[in-house]
């Protein structure tokens, strides 16, 4: 009777070690990385997100041609959704920020995004895609697509951005 319950004893230890060794290793695994892709719904009420910055005039960082940057009548507004921050100078994955630069006289009116995509869609920029929106937020065409990714406006989004001091964006620190 003793040598059956020491038995079991020794039977429940050996199973809660096993148990607890299982548990170990699972939680070393690696989880995937974290994704965001932003669709026509995703930059929709943008003016409604925190406005982070508003610049007007000419802006020698824009080297005169993105966001209208030698026209002294233009303004910018920089919106980002939920206020985000950086962590460590990385911003997470689903940072969506919205640039609306305008003028007066409405020759210049134009919408521009970045979103933090993630999962190494886009390394050397920082996992960043870009976007052209049209004023309700929906993405932008030009014969018949979309316009976003890494490599938009033949890569200028990504090189002029890469110049920022934290994670790609010049409008936060």
């Amino acid at each position: 009777m003793k040598k059956t319950h020491l038995t079991l004893i020794v039977i429940a230890l050996v199973m809660a070690t096993f148990a607890f060794d299982s548990c170990k290793k699972s939680d070393s695994k690696t989880t995937p990385s974290e994704e965001f892709v932003a669709n026509d719904s995703t930059f929709k009420d943008f003016m409604t997100w925190t406005l982070v910055k508003t610049n007007q005039g000419p802006d020698p960082a824009l080297g005169g041609i993105a966001h209208s940057g030698n026209d002294s009548s233009v303004k910018r507004e920089v919106y980002i959704k939920n206020n985000q921050k950086a962590n460590n100078g990385v911003y997470p994955v689903g940072t969506l920020v919205v640039k609306h630069s305008y003028n007066p006289t409405a020759t210049v009116n134009e919408y521009t995004a970045m979103v933090k995509r993630g999962n190494g869609f886009n390394p050397a920029g920082g996992d960043w895609e870009y976007f052209v929106l049209m004023m309700d937020g929906t993405i932008a065409t030009d014969n018949g697509m979309k316009m976003r990714g890494a490599d938009l406006m033949s890569g200028m989004c990504r090189g002029c951005h890469s110049a920022a001091t934290t994670d790609h964006l010049f409008s936060q620190k």
